[in-house]
């Protein structure tokens, strides 16, 4: 696009049919209507008036425009001093041409771009008043730090270039639009119960059918219509925000009442953007309409109701899941959308490599509890359907009860949960126990009963997969617990825990890399996470100006191991738990989400959106008790010079003079990363001390690196056969302890 306005690049002669109305050097002015010659004479004093020669007739240069183009018709009588958008009705109508073709002329003949509502920047309109963008006829639609792009149906309006120049202090670049066009965005923008009338009146006249969202039976694909509401404006219109929130890919829509203008939002790779607004008597007209469809009482606003639909849009069929709640005298709606039709294995869900392989070790498990943990819309359903498919080989028997079935697979038994017929998660999952299955899908452990059935199954042979909300992978734990579920039954049923949240992906058409110094903000998260981010998101027409288009998952897999089903059996704490959870192999959703930011997949900004504060507080945490490390040596010297050393290192030292004591400060506090373990000491040499640390549960898994003096040959092999992480003697170099010391936590995390 042309970054030059006509009113630069092209001077008055440039205009079509300037030529006609300018005069030559010598010739007269166009402001002169008569020339007056006053002849001194003895004949006639009489003054002698020369009429001008006539010139030719002033044409608008839009009508100059469209002659240009070849067009046919009668010229319209226009006077050239109009504005332009007060003619350009009458030079459609005289050539008989769309509106977008006098636009797309208009912006040939002064190189600049037509203009693009739909994919216009919702912040530029905030830039410009209504007052002088509805006088001067022009909408913006995208900015940036030196330029407005504006559209505009007059781009010789030298006026409103200066106005938005001076109230905006951005250069005003245009782009061509017809004035009615820009009369719709601006009542959309200004006046949304105007523009509301302008869309239900207008639908009649759109190629958009009453058919084309059509609602069928919940069984089967017959359409089924409403008679009497099957013709009225709002059912179109109600199809309309349908059809353009899946067209878009929303996952949800959101249907808000306010005081007077309700809003219509889409969420859109997990967040919501604003697509609409509607007066509230339309709104309540488009939720009487959805709560039509989906066989839920339309007199009845004042309690909560749930209700579904399936609907087909071309051939391709949807569930709708629909929610309503009262909300302050109006109702607030919530549609889900499910492709029933979309179901995706393991290998499309982009799982990083280590996790998927962890993942698959749970699957191979044939009894136990798989659990699946994250908020809503984090992608749990659709992790676990992957999880299905890839187990839905035909031999074995696999069974389901879901609320709602989302995916309709193959080999599968699904059954959909129905509290008014009797059918909750418990009472199917009890019968389901009777039909011989193999793998047993629970949608969601939300109670007691599901939970204590779901352990009943795991126990007798079964390979249960499940979802719960909890933050994090070990907190599947507490949750289980909270249900209701004995810990020893946890610790012997839970095989593992995969919890997943889903990260927006960087539009591939506008994210540009980082090159040179960041953004403060750039700075201040590359601190807080000690990585620099890859890429910036940008946003253009692609991903709606977001900078991101898709989403990635971010998982954490615990597995549980003999170590941690006794910790659990315990009752250890979460901090515990997770430390014995990475020593087995689990990388955190914060490690997982920083490798997609190394890969240029994701930015940092969008990992805080995703994990929050608290995860990446639990990480700092975690990072902080790498550092704690404990010396136990009777010698005050050896002591404080491990411990000097330690800190200049970053590391918080604790000291113990003998092995009771530090056995009693390990019993008040276990949360170190390493103990630094003197082997000759009086009272409690080392032996017995490692011995104890190993055979406590609080400590069976804490890192020792034992440094002595040197023993005999076979000394070192004995420590290690013990339990020791680590053996090195004192006589050895300070680079070569602290080498060791950084060895040692190493694995420990691994």
């Amino acid at each position: 696009m042309s970054n030059e306005n006509p009113t630069e690049a092209r001077d008055a002669t440039e205009l079509p049919g300037a030529d006609e109305a300018t005069d030559g050097p010598n010739g007269p002015s166009e402001d002169d209507a008569v020339t007056e010659i006053d002849l001194d004479t003895d004949v006639d004093e009489t003054p002698v008036v020369i009429p001008e020669p006539a010139r030719p007739e002033a044409v608008h240069w839009l009508v100059r425009i469209a002659e240009r183009a070849g067009l046919a018709g009668d010229r319209p009588d226009v006077s050239a001093q109009l504005r332009a958008a007060d003619v350009w009705g009458s030079v459609v109508r005289a050539y008989d041409l769309p509106d977008r073709r006098l636009a797309e002329l208009v912006a040939e003949y002064f190189r600049l771009d037509t203009a693009e509502f739909r994919s216009a920047d919702p912040n530029a309109a905030l830039l410009v008043p209504e007052v002088m963008a509805r006088k001067h006829h022009i909408y913006p639609l995208f900015d940036t730090d030196r330029n407005l792009v504006v559209a505009t149906c007059d781009p010789t309006d030298v006026e409103a270039e200066r106005a938005l120049g001076f109230s905006t202090g951005r250069t005003a670049i245009f782009q061509v639009a017809s004035p009615t066009a820009i009369q719709e965005v601006l009542d959309a923008r200004f006046s949304p119960e105007l523009a509301v009338e302008s869309i239900l009146g207008s639908l009649e006249a759109e190629d958009f059918s009453d058919d084309a969202v059509k609602l069928v039976e919940e069984m089967g694909p017959e359409s089924i219509s409403h008679g009497d509401a099957s013709t009225a404006p709002v059912v179109k219109l109600t199809n309309l925000i349908i059809r353009d929130g899946i067209a878009q890919g929303a996952s949800d829509i959101h249907v808000e009442p306010g005081r007077s203008i309700g809003t219509i939002r889409y969420r859109i790779d997990g967040v919501l953007r604003k697509h609409m607004d509607l007066p509230m008597s339309a709104m309540n007209r488009v939720i009487s309409r959805i709560k039509i469809i989906s066989r839920l009482d339309i007199a009845d606003r004042l309690r909560p109701q749930d209700g579904k639909a399936r609907v087909r849009i071309g051939t391709l069929a949807y569930d709708l899941r629909i929610s309503t709640l009262p909300a302050g005298g109006a109702e607030k709606c919530v549609i889900r959308i499910l492709d029933s039709s979309r179901s995706l294995s393991l290998e499309d869900l982009d799982v990083p490599a280590i996790e998927l392989a962890r993942l698959r070790q749970l699957l191979s498990y044939r009894d136990g509890i798989v659990l699946v943990t994250g908020p809503t819309g984090s992608g749990k359903t659709t992790t676990l359907y992957g999880a299905l498919r890839e187990l839905a080989t035909g031999k074995v028997n696999i069974m389901t009860v879901e609320d709602p079935i989302e995916y309709e697979l193959p080999n599968v038994t699904q059954t959909q949960v129905a509290v008014k017929q009797g059918l909750t998660f418990g009472t199917v999952l009890r019968s389901i126990l009777r039909q011989d299955p193999d793998v047993i899908l629970v949608g969601e452990i939300r109670d007691r009963e599901t939970a204590e059935t779901a352990a009943q199954a795991a126990m007798t042979g079964h390979i249960v997969l499940a979802t719960v909300h909890a933050n994090d992978a070990v907190s599947s734990i507490a949750r289980l617990a909270d249900l209701g579920l004995p810990w020893t039954t946890i610790a012997t049923t839970l095989r593992g825990t995969l919890a997943q949240r889903l990260l927006r992906r960087v539009c591939a058409a506008c994210a540009e890399p980082v090159r040179g110094r960041l953004s403060p903000e750039e700075q201040r998260l590359t601190d807080r996470h000690g990585i620099e981010p890859v890429v910036r998101a940008v946003g253009c027409t692609e991903c709606g100006f977001t900078g991101y288009r898709g989403r990635i998952p971010v998982v954490e897999v615990m597995i549980s191991s003999p170590r941690f089903q006794a910790a659990v059996e315990a009752r250890k704490g979460w901090a515990t738990l997770t430390k014995i959870a990475q020593q087995g192999g689990l990388r955190t959703m914060h490690e997982v989400a920083l490798e997609w930011v190394k890969q240029g997949k994701t930015s940092l900004d969008e990992v805080d959106r995703a994990l929050g504060q608290q995860l990446g507080d639990e990480e700092e945490d975690r990072k902080r008790a790498q550092k704690r490390i404990l010396v136990v040596d009777d010698e005050a010297d050896a002591r404080l010079m491990m411990r000097t050393l330690l800190e200049e290192r970053g590391y918080e030292v604790q000291e113990a003079e003998g092995g009771h004591q530090a056995l009693d400060i390990l019993k008040a506090d276990a949360d170190f990363s390493l103990v630094v373990l003197d082997l000759a000491m009086p009272g409690m040499d080392g032996r017995e001390v490692l011995r104890q640390i190993r055979s406590s549960r609080d400590t069976a898994t804490l890192p020792v690196l034992v440094h002595t003096a040197v023993g005999p040959d076979d000394t070192e092999a004995e420590l290690l056969e013990a339990g020791a992480d680590d053996y090195i003697d004192k006589q050895a170099n300070m680079d070569n302890f602290l080498a060791r010391v950084k060895a040692v936590l190493r694995r420990a995390v691994m």
